[in-house]
């Protein structure tokens, strides 16, 4: 075997084991389009786990309220609050801290609303978290109402 003989066996296995810039472009045109593909649909996922973190907050602490009710034979008033299941309110007898921890927020960064006499719940009270568009009212409200606290 001569040396350009070699020479060329090796410049060939060379050739073929390197990427042309067309392949390379290619693969990143493909990882691209499945991005723009798959993206979306795990945002979509991770706003869904948050309204369900949201109604099972809201459901924790109506049994909370239905607790405190139980104990004082009345619900927190409005003013009082739900800061009424971690602080115990001046006239409650029978108090116990029904939330350790202090009162969470929604995965939004707000503060749970709470009404008593309920608005929607007219027997009970309203507790809610205004949703991911954070304004109260509409359809994104996540309540004890709705179907999807506790979910």
């Amino acid at each position: 075997m001569t040396m350009t003989t070699r020479t060329r066996r090796t410049t060939r296995r060379a050739r073929r084991s390197a990427f042309t810039l067309i392949e390379l472009l290619l693969v990143l045109v493909i990882l691209g389009v499945l991005a723009a593909i798959v993206v979306p649909k795990l945002a979509g996922e991770g706003e869904k786990a948050k309204v369900k973190a949201a109604g099972s907050t809201v459901h924790a602490i109506d049994g909370a309220l239905d607790m405190f009710e139980i104990d004082n034979s009345r619900y927190p008033t409005s003013d009082e609050g739900i800061k009424a299941l971690v602080e115990a309110p001046a006239n409650a007898k029978n108090w116990h801290e029904y939330i350790k921890g202090g009162m969470p927020k929604d995965p939004w960064g707000q503060d749970y609303i709470y009404r008593y006499p309920g608005q929607i719940n007219k027997n009970g009270p309203d507790v809610f978290s205004m949703g991911p568009d954070m304004k109260e009212g509409g359809t994104d409200d996540i309540g004890n109402w709705s179907a999807t606290a506790g979910q």
